[in-house]
C-alpha cells in the first residue's frame, strides 16, 4: 500500500500559494491506520516509550492510535488555556503565525519517555515547543512521530538530535 495515494492535496489552502497535505482520507480506512501503527511500531522500541504525546489536535489521533499498539499511555499538549489545572506554556512560530501551546504540569512523571505525535512537521516550530515542553515536565524525549513531513520547508533542523520518523516526505 503506497501511503502517500491517501493524501489528498488541496491546493491555495488555507491561503494562496499553499498546498494542504490532508490525511482525512486516512483515518476514514482502518487498514492504513494499521499500516501507519506497524511503520512506527518497526521504528520506536517499546521498552524506549513510557507515553505518546500529541499535539493539537491532528497529533491526538496518531498519538491515540500508537498508545493504544504500544499499550502505553497518552497525554496531549494543547493550545493556550485550554487545559485546567496548572500548566506549562511554550510560544511558538509557524508558517503562519505566533502561538502558544501547553502541557499540563503532572501529566509527565520525571524520567518517563515521550514520543511526540503530530501528522505534520513544517517548520518545526510547534515540533520544537512540544519538545521543550516535554523536557520542562520532566520527560525524556523518546523520539519525533509524524506522518507527513515537507522537507523543503526544514523543520527536522530544529529537533534533528532526536529520533524522528515521518512516513511520507515531499
Amino acid at each position: 500500500m503506497n501511503l502517500q495515494e491517501k493524501i489528498t492535496d488541496y491546493k491555495n489552502f488555507p491561503k494562496k500559494g499553499i498546498i494542504f497535505r490532508d490525511f482525512g482520507p486516512v483515518l476514514r480506512d482502518p487498514s492504513t491506520l494499521s499500516l501507519i501503527a506497524d511503520e512506527f511500531e518497526r521504528y520506536f522500541h517499546p521498552k524506549d516509550v513510557d507515553v505518546f504525546a500529541g499535539i493539537e489536535s491532528r497529533g491526538f489521533v496518531l498519538a491515540t492510535l500508537l498508545s493504544a499498539r504500544y499499550d502505553k499511555g497518552m497525554i496531549l499538549i494543547r493550545k493556550a488555556d485550554k487545559l485546567p489545572g496548572k500548566t506549562i506554556k511554550a510560544t511558538y512560530k509557524t508558517e503562519y503565525s505566533q502561538d502558544v501551546i501547553e502541557i499540563q504540569k503532572d501529566a509527565i512523571k520525571k524520567g518517563q519517555r515521550v514520543v511526540i505525535c503530530d501528522d505534520l512537521l513544517a517548520t518545526g516550530g510547534t515540533a520544537k515547543a512540544a519538545g521543550k515542553l516535554v523536557e520542562k515536565a520532566g520527560g525524556i524525549i523518546s523520539g519525533f512521530a509524524f506522518i507527513i513531513e515537507l522537507t523543503e520547508l526544514g523543520g527536522i533542523k530544529g529537533i534533528s538530535k532526536y529520533n524522528c520518523k515521518s512516513l511520507v516526505k515531499y
